[in-house]
């Protein structure tokens, strides 16, 4: 279908394998690009049986496209609000899987999802800093703002900023928002000095918002005023050198923008992985419990951490070894004559 269409694609047609999606500015420009549409399918001999026409907005692979920008898909949210507690890694895989796909409407979506993606690591335990990561990852998902839509002919506006927790990155076009972006410091990039951190910044969204900003205007705003001069400095290290390699491909101008003026990047970088969750209508039941066990309790304290831990695993691992039918199966591991069997630790 790419074929079909190579030379109206990314003008006023975008194709995902059968699935057509024509956009215009007017109506007048619609009709025409209907007629061209309409008119190649026929030449190819290719028929449309589930057709839309003339729509104020369209649903398209988990987003909703209108003239006011890009939202998510309520029916996507539906199923974000009502996702139960992870139990399991596949569980949370899938979650992560859902979340990050619309990561682009949440402003530091990696700082806030990082409790959850520490639960795939071996051995991990689901905590309340975890189970404040899942709400929060679900509450921000269903109440997304609604992101514009880019216009490549105009300039655009990236403010970034960096700090010991990350980096933050807002596109912006307009004054409006476009996408946001964070990223998680990595144990070697958690040493780089500042003036290296907040190029860090600059350079990490020139790299993620590429396809934007590569040929197109842009003005970079950093709260740090010596990466102004970054462009003439005399004495580089070998990494601003290679970045500085990068910079150089596009076509932008940076600013000196103070922190307290940029806010939302400096919210993305600085905000702290997890707020701690204060439990108070569990006081009286766990003190309660406590009681019953003869365990010591203060009434008036409050709880702020609670470990699960995963029993289950351990009740299977000895529920599978006195189970006389599994007791046959691992002995014929044992003989190699179970292949479709595999034994795990």
């Amino acid at each position: 279908m790419a074929m079909v269409f190579m030379n109206e694609l990314d003008k006023f047609v975008v194709v995902f394998i059968d699935d057509i999606l024509i956009y215009s500015k007017s109506e007048e420009e619609h009709k025409e690009h209907l007629r061209i549409v309409l008119n190649r399918l026929r030449e190819h001999k290719l028929y449309a049986k589930f057709m839309c026409f003339w729509l104020k907005e369209v649903s398209f692979f988990g987003h909703i496209l209108s003239e006011k920008g890009v939202a998510v898909d309520p029916s996507k949210v539906k199923d974000v609000r009502n996702w139960k507690q992870p139990e399991i890694v596949t569980e949370i895989r899938s979650f992560l899987g859902l979340a990050g796909y619309y990561r682009h409407f949440i402003k530091d979506f990696s700082k806030t999802a990082k409790p959850m993606t520490s639960l795939t690591k071996k051995n991990a335990k689901y905590s309340l800093n975890c189970e404040d990561a899942f709400q929060t990852l679900k509450k921000l998902l269903t109440s997304a703002p609604v992101l514009a839509q880019p216009d490549i002919t105009k300039p655009f506006d990236v403010y970034c900023d960096a700090s010991g927790n990350g980096l933050g990155c807002v596109l912006m076009q307009e004054g409006r928002v476009i996408a946001y972006a964070s990223h998680q410091l990595r144990k070697h990039e958690a040493n780089y000095p500042t003036h290296d951190l907040e190029l860090a910044a600059v350079v990490h969204a020139l790299k993620i918002w590429r396809h934007y900003l590569l040929g197109n205007t842009c003005h970079i705003y950093t709260d740090h005023k010596s990466l102004k001069y970054i462009l003439t400095q005399p004495e580089l290290n070998m990494r601003q050198r290679r970045w500085l390699e990068l910079i150089k491909d596009y076509n932008l101008e940076i600013h000196y923008h103070p922190g307290k003026a940029n806010v939302v990047a400096d919210a993305l970088s600085h905000k702290a992985h997890c707020n701690v969750i204060e439990a108070r209508p569990m006081v009286r039941v766990i003190c309660c419990e406590m009681d019953e066990i003869k365990m010591p309790t203060e009434q008036h304290a409050e709880l702020y951490s609670l470990i699960i831990e995963p029993t289950i695993k351990d009740q299977i691992i000895v529920a599978q070894k006195q189970d006389k039918g599994m007791a046959h199966i691992r002995e014929g591991l044992d003989e190699k004559k179970r292949a479709c069997f595999t034994l795990d630790d």
